[in-house]
């Protein structure tokens, strides 16, 4: 079993962080025309200590099929910018109105509501900016295919829409004829899950994926993804805010539908745990090129922030 942070997983993981760390400080360093305040709530934001799961996923994925990571890397900050981008912007008054992120005032807390939404602009542009750059034509045309439908209106930003619709923003809840379960599923398949999947595709297309590797790799993300809000919801029960470095249990506060509340806390995790075994299973054809994106599977359903 595993537990605590990424940085407990396992001792090998540490060259990937350290390189992702160096290029995200690299990408988002100033540039010429960005004025000084703005470039520092985009470093705020996205150098603030966090998990790196996204980036890390991608940069497994491009291992598992082609052995050497290295090639993702600017994937792997795409990937990140785009995740960093949506929590500034869902920490927003007019989202979810929090004021604690990782630990430490949200963007807009710390520097102002307008500049955390251009530093939130920024970071979708910087995206496919370091794409388009430091990839080849046609891994940069596919990535950037996957990002955009990753993070548009049909996955990112249609579940958070829906996320806000559940707290009865806009009047009687629409749950698309759907049951309350599949109907949160929905969601967060869009809301979470999205960008987990994207990532293992990003990874899989930077290191030369074969179709069927790319289908493996969706279903182990798209599994994980859900097995990664689940827990969520359950250590919004679980923890404190000093644990999770985020207010806890809001969404219970808004009478909105997590899993806990429908299935309670027991059946909650054994769903996920289901999930990331249908992960491992989905992985299973790469053998001991896969063994990290195991790790990383079993780290989901064992962490503890």
């Amino acid at each position: 079993m595993v537990s605590g942070t990424l940085n407990e997983l396992t001792s090998d993981l540490a060259p990937l962080r350290a390189a992702i760390e160096e290029q995200l400080n690299r990408f988002t360093s100033a540039h010429e025309g960005c004025p000084e305040r703005l470039t520092s709530a985009i470093r705020y934001s996205v150098l603030a200590p966090g998990k790196r799961l996204r980036p890390l996923l991608c940069l497994l994925a491009c291992e598992a099929v082609s052995g050497d990571w290295k090639a993702a890397l600017p994937a792997a900050c795409a990937i990140e910018f785009i995740h960093v981008y949506s929590l500034i912007h869902d920490d927003l008054p007019a989202m979810d109105d929090d004021t604690l992120r990782r630990g430490r005032p949200c963007c807009h807390i710390q520097f102002d509501e307008a500049t955390a939404i251009l530093a939130g602009d920024s970071l979708q542009m910087l995206a496919v900016q370091v794409i388009c750059q430091e990839l080849a034509a046609q891994p940069a045309r596919e990535s950037l295919r996957i990002l955009s439908e990753a993070a548009g209106r049909g996955k990112l930003v249609g579940g958070q829409q829906d996320d806000l619709a559940a707290e009865g923003r806009f009047g009687p809840v629409d749950m698309l004829g759907l049951e309350p379960l599949e109907f949160l599923k929905s969601i967060h398949r869009r809301k979470t899950s999205a960008l987990i999947e994207a990532s293992l595709q990003l990874g899989g297309v930077a290191g030369g994926a074969t179709l069927d590797h790319l289908r493996s790799l969706s279903a182990y993300g798209a599994a994980i993804g859900l097995a990664f809000q689940i827990v969520d919801d359950c250590l919004d029960v679980e923890s404190t805010a000093e644990q999770l470095g985020k207010k806890t249990r809001k969404d219970s506060e808004l009478g909105k539908l997590t899993y806990p509340s429908l299935l309670g806390l027991e059946s909650s995790r054994a769903l996920a745990e289901q999930l990331v075994s249908e992960a491992l299973a989905a992985v299973a054809v790469f053998k001991d090129r896969g063994e990290r994106l195991t790790q990383l599977a079993q780290f989901v359903i064992e962490r503890k922030v």
